[in-house]
């Protein structure tokens, strides 16, 4: 068939359109504001991109439109809509369906699907996972919200076994659905093999509170049949709360001292204990503890599948992480530039923490950041970020587009935080404070402007 896809570069939405490719769909699509990875990625497979959504490409004529979350009946200060092709679509009564939902109904039935659920590290255990089935010879499909380094793709088919169902590994997303399903895209999955990594509050945009999220991770925990495994992180008491609302399936715990997978040593080189025995052992250069975390959640999840956790601990040896986790975007007068996806406050602590803990304590750390998500600008999570960034020397905060005080909410950081209106204005504070031997740690959901090569050819002219 012939499908067009709303908001195409989004990460999801670009993996949507990477399988339908492979199964021999013809895949259009649309967007504004495109930025790699998934740009890249997109052109390299031959997709045809259509900047904006304007009203006209109804010409094209597709057996269904795909409409990503990005896409709203949303209207502009003078009446007209923002996106002008869903109006079209509507009036014309044209087929139109969610990414979700096209991906469970064209994709994943028949399958064996591990879904990875969590507040923080589901693209990071997802294509952890995903490594370790295919290092150990079972050839998975998977969709990763972002590109994992040791495939270079975020999403493929996989290869049907000779025997049992064809296994495959989603990202788990709470986010609602679509602007006509407000669903969280998680339940239209029906996992056997469900991680539910970790859970607090975020999205402020669509969800009030914490026990309204718990919620959408119970009816997760109800698609789950009763043959199916629930990998739960031991450490979470709003994980315990979701689990004592009902579960019918199996359960297996990681991360607490008495959990069923277990760690014992640093991040980067530990024994991995299976109900306390020693099952294997993970050294790699990954840093933090929640990366740490991330490897016992994805070792429980792919025994559920028949993968040893000695085999899958050795396969993390060889684990290469993420586009956008901690990479290294270059060097210049010995000072190291990183880009990372980090963008709530929880998520920013850990990934300075695993910083610290590579780099050593005499190394400077200046963490560069952008309240991009829809919660960060909302300013619901504006007083944890001094808490957030403790471990870093330095703080920089581009301020653009919010509607909440930066420099106020940083004010407990003292010196220690700047702020910036622009991008240029960013650029020029740090290099001003970056000396030889730092390490610049910039972190957004986002392309950030360039900031990263723009930091580089800063650097460089020092």
């Amino acid at each position: 068939m012939h499908i067009h896809i709303l908001g195409i570069c989004g990460t999801f939405m670009g993996g949507v359109a990477a399988l339908a490719r492979e199964a021999g769909h013809q895949v259009t699509g649309c967007d504004a504001g495109v930025y790699p990875p998934m740009s890249d990625q997109l052109r390299a497979l031959g997709i045809d991109l259509i900047e904006g959504f304007s009203a006209d490409q109804m010409r094209l004529q597709p057996d269904v439109y795909v409409v990503g979350n990005v896409v709203s009946r949303a209207r502009a200060a003078d009446g007209s809509p923002k996106f002008p092709l869903m109006e079209a679509i509507l009036e014309a009564g044209a087929p139109y369906t969610s990414g979700p939902q096209w991906l469970a109904e064209q994709v994943l039935q028949g399958r064996h699907v591990l879904a990875v659920a969590g507040t923080h590290g589901k693209t990071t255990t997802t294509s952890m996972l995903a490594w370790i089935l295919e290092a150990n010879g079972r050839q998975p499909g998977f969709l990763v919200g972002g590109v994992p380094m040791n495939f270079g793709i975020s999403a493929r088919l996989g290869t049907a076994p000779a025997q049992g169902r064809p296994l495959f590994v989603i990202e788990a997303d709470e986010y609602d659905t679509a602007f006509f399903d407000k669903r969280s895209k998680f339940v239209h999955y029906r996992p056997r093999t469900a991680v539910l990594n970790n859970l607090e509050f975020d999205h402020a945009d669509i969800f009030d509170d914490l026990p309204a999220i718990e919620r959408q991770f119970h009816h997760l925990v109800r698609t789950v049949p009763g043959t199916g495994r629930v990998v739960v992180n031991g450490l979470e008491e709003s994980l315990a709360r979701v689990l004592h609302a009902g579960c019918w399936s199996e359960v297996r715990s990681f991360g607490a001292a008495v959990s069923d997978y277990s760690a014992r040593g640093e991040p980067h080189d530990f024994e991995v204990l299976q109900q306390g025995q020693p099952a294997g052992r993970v050294q790699w250069g990954l840093s933090g503890v929640h990366n740490q975390l991330n490897a016992l959640a994805a070792i429980a999840a792919a025994e559920h599948v028949g993968v040893a956790p000695a085999d899958a601990a050795r396969a993390l040896g060889e684990f290469q992480n993420v586009k956008r986790r901690m990479e290294v975007r270059g060097t210049a007068h010995g000072i190291t530039v990183y880009d990372d996806f980090a963008h709530h406050p929880t998520a920013i602590r850990t990934t300075v923490d695993g910083l610290r803990r590579q780099v050593g304590k005499t190394a400077r750390i200046l963490a560069v950041f952008e309240p991009r998500s829809n919660t960060m600008k909302l300013g619901t999570m504006k007083a944890q970020l001094p808490w957030s960034l403790e471990d870093a020397d330095l703080a920089f905060c581009h301020s653009g587009g919010l509607g909440w005080d930066a420099r106020e909410a940083l004010a407990p950081m003292g010196a220690r935080a700047q702020v910036a209106d622009s991008i240029e204005a960013l650029v020029q504070q740090v290099t001003a404070a970056a000396r030889p031997g730092d390490h610049i740690l910039c972190m957004s959901n986002g392309g950030f402007g360039g900031v990263h090569q723009k930091l580089l050819e800063a650097l460089q002219k020092m």
